[in-house]
């Protein structure tokens, strides 16, 4: 077995109670939008809102409730999973309205066809070789940064919503390994039923959330907001010391949060982003919502290295994070050096009034540990994990950071999600590389 050390920063949005905002109608373009909206991520999701997953995990791993037993959980046929054979097709998948489809992956599209059907319709909203998914050379998948490849992995992150059904049907030569994440809603909501003949609207909407991940990473997604402020200021933190960015009065949001650390060379840059921490604390609770190193959070360890990602990035302006932190009545940003040299960093913060009521929100929460928390179930093994949480929210987000003495390839974990007491984990991925858009173990760069 390999030796890694990993540290993992789970990111995610909790309240004590949901609002019951059911009975929404959405539009195609309401849809694509989401595609980079952070604030509405902030948003309570209404009763019955959840985030699924249908793959091609190796089927040899189940669970068996009469002994509480997890039986072949380390297989790792996960190429070819599926759900059924349907003389001579195979069923991808199978999935209850009303949904969205987010996000389609494949490590090896092949040739075969692969057609989705759409609430009950006796021909499939979409039937295109699996690699025409990928390769941008159909409409509407043409869009370079909603469809495309990072180090091998394929992704599409057209959506594809759905009122009632959607039965995803393959050729037996369709390729290997699959993703299909989804949404599912209320059963009050009223969504579209895919097509891929698209209005000028919807093509629009499209080719704008493509502009947005192609060239305005590195800026807010919402754009300017009316009322909102801007703190900007540079700062020594001795050892041991805290400094307060800003303690601000609500109700507001925080909307944006720039760090610019100032070191002498690399190794003191490497161990001043993991000895600074970044606590962040809203409306008198005892425990900080946010903590973190700061390096961890902005997603990058060891040291600075430059990315750009549409919720956070690193430039060579220093770190950005826009994730929307709303809050009633105050909110406390710290940065503590734990370290035992001083630290200067400057920094920007970037608050606004809500465009609705706290009542309807959440809080944005952060969590950072490199402990493993392995399960005690008979069967389940080894299991690192990311995060184990209580309560009401939306989880948004991992940054995943390992250190592997070894070399090459680091892992083959697959990536699952236990949801309100859920014993079979209703997300159960291929691969730790497949859940991050990539495949095969490639060691190349991508964002």
């Amino acid at each position: 077995m390999r030796q890694i050390l990993v540290s993992a920063l789970a990111l995610l949005v909790a309240a004590a109670t949901l609002a019951e905002a059911q009975g929404r109608k959405f539009t195609y373009v309401d849809l694509i939008r989401q595609l980079t909206d952070l604030e509405a991520l902030a948003v309570q999701p209404p009763q019955g809102e959840k985030s699924l997953q249908a793959s091609s995990y190796d089927r040899a791993s189940v669970y068996d409730p009469a002994t509480n037993t997890y039986k072949g959980w380390d297989a790792n046929g996960d190429g070819d999973g599926i759900v059924r054979v349907e003389g001579d097709k195979l069923v991808l998948a199978e999935m209850e309205g009303p949904g969205v489809i987010w996000r389609i992956w494949s490590a090896a599209p092949g040739a075969g066809r692969v057609r989705i059907y759409l609430d009950g319709a006796a021909e499939p909203a979409v039937d295109l070789p699996f690699s025409a998914y990928f390769d941008g050379s159909t409409e509407p998948f043409i869009y370079p940064s909603l469809v495309h490849d990072a180090a091998s992995g394929k992704n599409c992150y057209v959506p594809i919503p759905f009122q009632k059904s959607c039965k995803v049907v393959a050729d037996r030569n369709w390729g290997l390994y699959y993703h299909f994440t989804y949404t599912v809603y209320p059963k009050d909501t009223q969504l579209p039923t895919f097509s891929r003949r698209l209005t000028l609207e919807e093509r629009t909407a499209l080719y704008q959330a493509n502009e947005t991940l192609t060239s305005r990473l590195g800026t807010d997604p919402a754009g300017p907001r009316e009322g909102e402020e801007t703190i900007r200021r540079s700062a020594d933190i001795a050892p041991g010391k805290t400094l307060t960015l800003a303690r601000l009065r609500g109700p507001r949001a925080i909307t944006a949060l720039r760090v610019a650390p100032t070191f002498a060379n690399r190794e003191e840059e490497v161990m001043g982003l993991r000895q600074m921490v970044l606590r962040i604390t809203f409306d008198g609770e005892q425990q900080p919502a946010v903590w973190a190193p700061l390096g961890d959070f902005f997603g990058s360890v060891p040291g600075l290295n430059l990315y750009k990602s549409l919720p956070m990035g690193v430039t060579s302006e220093g770190m950005y994070s826009f994730w929307y932190m709303p809050f009633g009545r105050e909110a406390r940003v710290e940065i503590v050096n734990e370290g035992d040299a001083a630290r200067r960093v400057a920094y920007e913060l970037t608050h606004a009034p809500l465009a609705r009521p706290m009542s309807e929100l959440m809080h944005f929460r952060a969590k950072w540990h490199r402990d493993a928390f392995n399960p005690t179930e008979p069967g389940r093994g080894i299991e690192w994990t990311m995060l184990t949480t209580k309560g009401k929210g939306r989880y948004v987000g991992v940054n995943l950071h390992i250190w592997n003495p070894k070399g090459d390839w680091w892992g083959e974990g697959d990536e699952m999600f236990y949801v309100d007491g859920e014993k079979f984990p209703s997300t159960f991925g291929t691969g730790s590389e497949d859940y991050f858009g990539y495949a095969w173990g490639i060691p190349e760069l991508f964002a």
